[in-house]
């Protein structure tokens, strides 16, 4: 109702005309309708309404008017509304909006009665309508009646539909099983994709654990090896170490000289030689002499041993090196001879994906074109169920054409034996040539429309029920029928006698107008209907019945023998005690007629 969407705008609004509003509404016709809003409670329209010291009415527009604010968006579009339906003009103006409920002006204007008046105009204008729509109706029934064979149309499409998809869902049940089953197959074999491709990833960590062994293996050989040898190294060199003896005794050397020195050290103290002495001088010298002599050949000594300890150390040195690159190269040529091997398998295994991928590939190529070939027999069928579709259309739509031609012949047949039986009454009394001259007519009627029946069995032989109905036609008043079922045996007598009396040259036998009688009640005596005379004219007292819209097909008809039976005694079309649809009529006409040309 308000183009605000804040309700502080909305109030704000309405200031602007807060002085129209006090002056011009009346609190008592807008509180009722406020209060089924639900934006004002009982005890703010008692406030309004009823305080003592609200006594003038724009003091209670006020005070209702700042109630209304204190509810928010909700009291403004109240308010408006009841505006609408009481104050429409003071409405318009607030709004600039034209009002579009207006009973309250009906009210304003004529009271209680002109709304009553009003609303019973209402009703008898709703009544014409109403009657209006009866008659409507009454034609629309006609049409309904014209729509009921198209409805029964539209039945067997439905049933056609309807069986098609039940086709239709079966076929997608069956579809929707082959694609699980599908499914099915395709997961087993995902299945065992993984499962062989986790099995081979297995072997192959297995072959590498195996091989990883197998180096740790030869390593720890190689280590036992090197540590074998140092063992025989250390075992030599204790063997070669001198004997405990050897020690002992060269310690007791060592005592030995240690003491003679410490004794000569002691003379030479004691004794203090003279040093000027040439024997002295000479012993010294040769004492230096020899003591440099053997100090040289410790230092020469020392050197050589020093030398000998490095090349030992070197030659030692040398020998672990050795001993170390014979272990690598050993252990290069055994990782060398694992990294072939392995090498060796990962291309055994990488021709045996490529054999698995070309496998792979050749079956999806054979998929894909089985199911092309499926894809082209689907629409194959598609195609011929289309074709076969549309053909039974036609034939529906030929079988509801037959049913009217064959209901329109019906009539029509239906219409001619009244008309004959109504000549054949008015015209009892007349020569027996025009008698003639009728049934010849009749029988050129008969042989017409059995024509037409003829073509349309041919056109439609799926139809046999047109072509059993048309089969009444060519029984006439020329054909003799034989005795059954389909005519009386007394009347039919009656009536061959009068016909060989005539011929004969004598008059019937006939006791009064029994004969008069018989040709009279002869006609239309099977169960189907019946032909009487009264007051000279012929009237039908009963119906022909219709045949069942698509009855069981007999067989052709035997040739008849002369005298109206078949050959071999064989009975009328029909078995005994059965009545056939029309050749009842035809009797009826032709014993008519006989009577007739009996009369004299």
């Amino acid at each position: 109702m308000s183009d605000y969407e804040n309700e502080d705008q909305c109030w704000s609004a309405l200031e602007s005309f807060r002085v129209k509003l006090i002056s011009v509404i009346d609190p008592s016709r807008i509180t009722p309708y406020l209060r089924q809003c639900k934006v004002l409670n009982p005890d703010d329209e008692e406030q309004v309404l009823s305080d003592p010291s609200l006594v003038i009415r724009k003091r209670k527009v006020g005070v209702l008017l700042d109630i209304l604010q204190r509810t928010g968006h909700k009291g403004y579009v109240a308010f408006l509304e009841s505006l609408e339906l009481y104050y429409p003009q003071l409405y318009k103006k607030v709004t600039g909006k034209e009002p579009t409920r207006v009973f309250s002006m009906i009210i304003d204007a004529s009271g209680e009665s002109g709304l009553t008046q009003l609303l019973m105009s209402e009703v008898l204008k709703l009544q014409r309508k109403v009657q209006d729509l009866n008659q409507l109706l009454s034609s629309k029934d006609d049409l309904i009646k014209e729509l009921r064979v198209k409805d029964s149309l539209l039945r067997k499409h439905q049933e056609r539909v309807q069986r098609l998809k039940e086709e239709c869902e079966a076929g997608s049940r069956e579809l929707k099983r082959c694609k699980d089953e599908n499914y099915d197959l395709a997961m087993r074999l995902a299945r065992q994709s993984e499962e062989k491709g986790a099995a081979l990833m297995r072997s192959r960590d297995l072959q590498l654990e195996i091989e990883r062994l197998k180096h740790s293996l030869m390593r720890a050989e190689d280590d036992c090896r090197v540590e074998r040898k140092h063992t025989l190294k250390l075992r030599h060199a204790m063997e070669q170490r001198p004997s405990q003896e050897l020690v002992w005794q060269l310690q007791q050397e060592k005592t030995l000289l240690q003491a003679r020195v410490q004794e000569l050290e002691a003379t030479m103290q004691d004794g203090k030689p003279d040093k000027s002495s040439p024997y002295i001088q000479v012993l010294e010298e040769d004492w230096r002499q020899a003591l440099q002599d053997h100090q040289e050949q410790a230092n020469t000594i020392l050197s050589l041993r020093k030398d000998l300890r490095q090349g030992e150390a070197l030659r030692a040195r040398c020998v672990e090196e050795k001993e170390m690159f014979e272990l690598q190269c050993l252990a290069l040529r055994k990782d060398s001879k694992m990294y072939k091997d392995r090498i060796e398998a990962i291309l055994q295994q990488m021709e045996e994906v490529a054999i698995e991928r070309d496998q792979a590939i050749a079956t999806r190529e054979g998929l894909h074109a089985q199911h092309s070939r499926s894809l082209q027999e689907k629409d194959a069928l598609r195609k011929q169920v289309r074709e076969l579709a549309e053909k039974a259309d036609e034939l529906q739509l030929q079988l509801f054409q037959r049913e009217g031609q064959l209901l329109a012949l019906e009539g029509r047949l239906k219409r001619q034996q009244l008309d004959a039986l109504v000549l054949s009454s008015d015209l009892e009394d007349s020569s027996p040539r025009n008698s003639q001259e009728l049934s010849l007519s009749l029988d050129l009627e008969a042989v017409q429309l059995s024509d037409k029946g003829g073509l349309a069995n041919r056109d439609s032989p799926q139809q046999p029920s047109v072509a059993l109905q048309e089969e009444r036609l060519p029984l006439t008043a020329n054909v003799r029928p034989s005795r059954g079922p389909c005519c009386p045996g007394p009347q039919c007598d009656r009536a061959q006698e009068g016909t060989q009396a005539r011929a004969a040259g004598s008059p019937p036998r006939r006791s009064g107008g029994a004969s008069r009688r018989a040709s009279r009640t002869t006609a239309g005596s099977a169960p189907s209907g019946r032909c009487s005379m009264a007051r000279g004219r012929g009237r039908w007292t009963g119906r022909t019945p219709r045949a069942a819209t698509t009855p069981t097909p007999r067989a052709p008809s035997q040739p008849s023998a002369p005298g109206g039976r078949r050959a071999g005694g064989a009975q009328p079309p029909g078995r005994a005690g059965e009545h056939v649809p029309g050749l009842s009529q035809a009797c009826s006409i032709y014993a008519c007629s006989s009577v007739r040309n009996a009369v004299p």
